[in-house]
């Protein structure tokens, strides 16, 4: 398996684990949804809370230059470090939502 088809893999793995954990207090429907093509993967959440409707995306990863990018995470799990736990090497990974003047003082690739 080459490495991008391992990537896409383990993204894929990761969050369907994640969109399986169905918060208690709301009815809000999670959903991973995955474009292979295009190489972006999300988990959002929608739905009424009450008279409100919400939709909102939870984590969002892309797959660019070889590298995974966390364009967006808004959970307490650290996707990053779940990752490298998987075998994959920090310089692989960037985390896209930080400005690239802070990336470069972490362990991971800046981009």
């Amino acid at each position: 398996m080459d490495k991008l088809s391992k990537y896409r893999q383990l993204i894929k793995d990761i969050l369907s684990e994640y969109a399986h954990h169905q918060p208690t207090s709301n009815h809000l429907e999670t959903q991973a949804i995955f474009d292979e093509q295009r190489e972006h993967y999300q988990i959002v959440m929608f739905g009424w809370e009450e008279k409100k409707y919400v939709h909102y995306c939870l984590i969002h990863i892309d797959l660019k230059s070889d590298k995974i990018w966390i364009q967006w995470n808004m959970t307490e799990q650290d996707i990053a470090e779940d990752l490298v736990k998987l075998g994959v090497p920090k310089q692989d990974i960037v985390i896209g939502f930080h400005p690239p003047e802070l990336r470069k003082l972490t362990e991971y690739s800046i981009g």
